[in-house]
């Protein structure tokens, strides 16, 4: 039964794949809107606020912006063609899959922070601890790291 929907729902996927994206992130969605025989590309900027994993053309976006001091939430199909690409103008950084806690927040609240992933961690961390490694099997032993002669000793018969 699913190999025949997953059949017939390949046809109806998106060709091009989005560009990744996730929850936190502002993105602009080029949505494309039809007024009568026109068609034009209108621009819905917001917060990424929930992605519900659907399978195939189940698969969700929720985008949230505020419009004269209203919230206002549009929930986006994936694979729909209305939705003509989307830019990702910031990454967030949050620690949830869903921020419907922005809802209850107002002004600057409702700020996410910025995720830095051009940055890596500092080298200098690393060879602190290389060096601390290295010097470890040395203080163990007891004459600063040289073996002692005691086998050679018994060995001799002493």
């Amino acid at each position: 039964m699913s190999n025949i929907v997953d059949e017939l729902e390949k046809e109806y996927v998106r060709k091009e794949p989005l560009p990744p994206f996730q929850v936190g992130d502002t993105v602009d969605v080029h949505v494309l809107i039809k007024e009568g025989e026109k068609e034009r590309v209108q621009i819905f900027s917001g917060t990424v606020i929930k992605i519900q994993n659907g399978k195939g053309l189940r698969r969700t976006f929720t985008v949230r912006r505020i419009v004269a001091s209203e919230g206002v939430e549009r929930t986006f199909p994936v694979n729909s063609p209305v939705v003509q690409t989307i830019e990702v103008k910031r990454k967030g950084k949050v620690r949830r899959a869903r921020l419907f806690y922005l809802r209850d927040r107002v002004g600057k609240a409702t700020r996410v922070k910025e995720r830095r992933d051009d940055l890596k961690p500092s080298k200098k961390g690393k060879k602190k601890k290389a060096a601390k490694k290295a010097a470890a099997p040395e203080a163990a032993a007891p004459d600063g790291g040289a073996e002692t002669g005691a086998p050679e000793e018994a060995a001799a018969g002493v």
